[in-house]
């Protein structure tokens, strides 16, 4: 399954480098979004080593499906908007 980096998690004043907001294809409800935690995420950085960044799917963020999801490190800015792969 593959998804998108919409965002970093973020409260008014602070933003959590480690934290992302998803949106998964197929997914447009809480229930379906809450069927996906425990999921592991992984994406794959630019450039020749080709590093997986790998995280797992905490809980839906909000009622339209999109999901949170912890990564093990900070994730750069370069990947927001790019493709994760949900398994």
């Amino acid at each position: 399954m593959k998804g998108v980096i919409a965002n970093f998690r973020s409260s008014r004043h602070r933003q959590t480098d480690n934290q992302m907001i998803l949106k998964v294809e197929g997914i447009s409800s809480k229930d379906k979004a809450t069927a996906l935690v425990g999921k592991t995420v992984t994406w794959l950085c630019p450039g020749k080593n080709k590093k997986p960044l790998k995280g797992k799917i905490t809980g839906a963020h909000g009622n339209s499906g999109a999901v949170k999801a912890l990564f093990e490190t900070g994730m750069p800015g370069q990947c927001l908007s790019k493709e994760v792969l949900v398994e």
